[in-house]
Parts: C-alpha cells; sequence; structure tokens
C-alpha cells in the first residue's frame, strides 16, 4: 500500500495524484531507473549505497545524473508525510521527473521467513541491462510468475549453460558446510546492497556455480533489501533445511540496520 509520495519540484503530492506524463519515457519505453530499500525505526537502509547504484544505473541506460542531494530531501519529506517508521522507500528517475515513494511493508514476510522459499528453476538468457535497476523489470516479473504459477513463491534464474545467476528481485547464497558462497559480480547479475553488507563481514567464496552444486548444498538462502535474508526449502524437486546460516545473518543485518 502507497502511503506517501513526493516529487523533485512539487514536494509531498496525494498518493493518488498522477505524477507521469503519459509520454514519459520512462512509461513509453522502460526508459528509467529505480532503487528500493527498507526503512527501519525511521532511517533508510544503506541509503548511499542504493544512491551509487541509482546514479550508476542511470548511466546504464544514458539518463542525466540523478540530483542525490535532492532526491533525499524529497525522501526526508515523504517518510515524514507517511508516519511510518518500519516501512519500504523506493526512488523512481525518469527522463521528466523524480519521484520518492512510501509503501507499507508486505504483511507475510515475516510468515514467509518462517516457512522458507519454494524456488522455481527458470532458464535465463541474460540481456543487455542485466545488473541494472532499470524499470525494464517485465522479464524478470515473468520469470517471477511462472514461478508462481508452478507453486511456487520465486524463480531461480539459471543461465542457458547452467550457472545460477539470482532471483528475479534477489541474490542467491548457498551454504556447503562451514563456507558460504554466492554468484560472482562478473556474472550479468545485481549487485545487491543486503549482499555487499554481509559479505563485509563474512568468509564468502564468490563465484561462478553450476546449478548441480547448489542442489547439493546443505542450505539455499536468498538476499535483498526489503525482504532481508530468505531461506529457502525447496528448489525445483530438491529439498533443503532451513539452517543456520540464514538465521545468523538475519540476525547480523538487523544488527547492521540497527546501528547504521
Amino acid at each position: 500500500m502507497l502511503l506517501a509520495l513526493a516529487q523533485l519540484g512539487r514536494g509531498v503530492v496525494p498518493p493518488d495524484e498522477p505524477v507521469l506524463r503519459a509520454d514519459d519515457e520512462g512509461v513509453l519505453r522502460g526508459r528509467a531507473v529505480f532503487e528500493t530499500l527498507r526503512v527501519y525505526d525511521g532511517r533508510p537502509f544503506a541509503l548511499h549505497p542504493h544512491f551509487d547504484r541509482l546514479k550508476a544505473s542511470a548511466a546504464r541506460v544514458q539518463l542525466p545524473p540523478p540530483p542525490l542531494g535532492d532526491l533525499q530531501s524529497l525522501a526526508h519529506d515523504a517518510l515524514a508525510a507517511a508516519g511510518e517508521p518500519n516501512c519500504v522507500l523506493r526512488f523512481l528517475w525518469t527522463p521528466d521527473t523524480g519521484l520518492a515513494l512510501v509503501s507499507a511493508l508486505p504483511p507475510e514476510l515475516e510468515a514467509l521467513r518462517a516457512r522458507g522459499l519454494r524456488l522455481a528453476v527458470q532458464p535465463w538468457p541474460a540481456g543487455a541491462l542485466a545488473g541494472a535497476k532499470s524499470t525494464s523489470y517485465a522479464a524478470n516479473m515473468l520469470a517471477q510468475s511462472a514461478a508462481v504459477a508452478q507453486g511456487c513463491d520465486d524463480a531461480l534464474l539459471v543461465s542457458p549453460d547452467g550457472i545460477v545467476l539470482e532471483a528475479p528481485t534477489a541474490n542467491v547464497w548457498f551454504r556447503e558446510g562451514d563456507r558460504l558462497c554466492t554468484p560472482s559480480l562478473e556474472l550479468p547479475i545485481l549487485a545487491g546492497v543486503t549482499r555487499a553488507v554481509l559479505a563485509a563481514d563474512e568468509p564468502v567464496e564468490a563465484g561462478v556455480f553450476g546449478l548441480e552444486r547448489l542442489l547439493a548444498a546443505d542450505e539455499v538462502f536468498l538476499t535483498s533489501t526489503v525482504r532481508e535474508v530468505m531461506p529457502v526449502v525447496a528448489v525445483g524437486e530438491a529439498r533443503f533445511e532451513r539452517g543456520p546460516a540464514a538465521a545468523r545473518l538475519q540476525e547480523a543485518l538487523r544488527r547492521y540496520a540497527g546501528e547504521a
């Protein structure tokens, strides 16, 4: 649910008021970029790393550099208008405008964390915008919808030659004994901010892993800013237990968010 909306040059506006022109290229051609982050007790999580990625994504789709200082002020105003200290903050930057949107947290997150996610394997021919947070996300959403149609919660994207990449909106990790593994950023995947925060304090092997290696792992989980650390209990027909690494990293992430 959208709680508050603010637009560059206008400030806070009613959430149901139109803010995008019909001929904005973000609408017509998907030429826009965005960032999504979680807000803890009124503090946006890792704001500046998200801004760095927003700037890099804008450069990838040849948009002007976003005015990060103005967007930060806009987010402050939108969060004040929302009046909800724990929520989701999104930035949208198009050729014509910049927006800050504040939404309620998805209500099912903790139930999913307790149950664990079921993933469907989806072949994934990564395109030219892999690694960029552009609004050309239709292919990602189609993969997610196809997974849901199969009775799963999300998709695991795998390259045509069987290399594990990511989920449509999350990074993937797996554990082999005491070793944590996650796909390398040299692959066509998104450089997740939550991934970077957790990997900074963990011995992690970032590499190129075939699907068969992940399916033989002791534990699998996803990470993203809004969903945090999500255990995986199934990948296709393979089954996994909710393991200790995901629980430990979830606690570490919450500590980081509280201290940052």
